[in-house]
This record gives C-alpha cells, structure tokens and sequence, in this order.
C-alpha cells in the first residue's frame, strides 16, 4: 500500500522518527534528486556531443576545453552522488536511514532536510572531520 504525503508535509521533531510518512517524504526527496541529476547528465552528454572541437582561435579552443573539463567534473560529482543516494534509498528499505552510522542515534531533521545523504550526525560529522585533519599528511 503506498503512503501518501500531504504535498505541504514537512518533518516535525514532535512525530516519531522515521514513520512511514516520514520515511516516504525523504523517499520522494532522494528520488526527485536522482531524477535531475540523471537529466543533468543527459543534458552534458547531448551539449558535448553538439559541441566541437574544431575552434580555429587557439584562445576561445582552450576556453573550450576548460569548460567541457568543468562540466565533466561536474557530471563525475553528479554520479558520486547517484552512488550516495542509491546508498540513502537502500538504507531507507532496510530501515536504517536517518540513523547515525556510529553512533545509531537519530541525525536531526535539519541536518537531513540539508543533506539527505547524510550518515553521520552532526557531532560524528564534526569528530570525523577533526580526526581527518590531524591526521592528514601535509
């Protein structure tokens, strides 16, 4: 049976954590973000494939270059991404999402409303970020 969601719903921290609306509300979110990364991509792939290469000004040639270099690091972001809300979605089924993967304990609405992907709460995100830049070869 499919959960409806009120198009005005947004998730409050007086409901229980991860109901079934709320569970379906970020569904919906994590879908609709894959959804525009996947037509962003086919928009790349069409707009190099019109584009050429053949610019006789060696200057507006590199210009070029630089921007399908850009774009297409953009696009690798786009499929990272992809990978990461694929990720989310599964944890949704298994009902993991929205749960610290350290400390199991719920990450907030905010931090989740801001980034759906998110895995760690706030203050593991923090801790993680400390210990990683202590211990960064410089």
């Amino acid at each position: 049976m499919a959960i409806m969601v009120p198009e005005d719903y947004r998730p409050r921290e007086d409901e229980p954590f991860m109901n079934p609306v709320m569970k379906e509300y970020f569904r919906k979110k994590l879908m609709l973000w894959k959804t525009e990364l996947h037509k962003e991509s086919g928009e790349t792939i069409q707009h190099l494939q019109q584009e050429s290469l053949h610019e006789p000004d060696l200057a507006d040639r590199a210009s070029l270059e630089t921007d399908r270099s850009l774009e297409l690091r953009t696009r690798d972001r786009g499929r990272k991404l992809i990978s990461k809300i694929n990720d989310a979605l599964q944890r949704l089924d298994d009902n993991a999402y929205g749960y610290c993967e350290e400390t199991g304990e719920p990450i907030s609405l905010l931090r989740l409303e801001a980034r759906p992907i998110a895995t760690l709460s706030i203050e593991s995100q923090e801790r993680h970020e400390r210990l990683e830049k202590t211990h960064r070869d410089d």
